[in-house]
């Protein structure tokens, strides 16, 4: 195992980011794997120390592009939401996603609940 250290700068962090990239596909259970993984754990608290976090995208964007991806239909959703009224309520701001609705919708188009979960801004109805 090489001389590991705390991630203090841009170069310690690059340098970093080199030897994961070299020692990515070490098997498991050897002293690189185990390197592998302690500096991973520097670098993501490098990351968290010093980069701003990165902003989640819109629940009801993140549906649509996902919905696009799957090649989805508004109808597709019925199952996930409710009737047909209410996934276009949902899909135009209308009204916001419930608890049981953003579970359904994690499993059917693999999103994040992280995603899910934010705050819809409704439009007033």
């Amino acid at each position: 195992m090489k001389n590991l250290q705390i991630i203090e700068t841009e170069k310690d962090y690059k340098k970093a980011l080199q030897r994961i990239e070299q020692l990515f596909d070490v098997p498991k259970g050897t002293p690189e794997s185990q390197e592998l993984q302690i500096l991973v754990l520097l670098v993501k608290k490098y990351e968290a120390e010093n980069f701003d976090g990165i902003s989640l995208p819109d629940p009801i964007d993140a549906i649509k592009v996902r919905m696009e991806d799957l090649g989805l239909k508004a109808k597709d959703l019925v199952p996930a939401i409710g009737d047909k009224g209410t996934v276009s309520k949902v899909l135009n701001r209308k009204i916001p996603l419930s608890l049981k609705m953003i579970r359904n919708l994690c499993q059917i188009l693999g999103l994040p609940a992280e995603v899910l979960i934010q705050e819809i801004q409704c439009e007033v109805v």
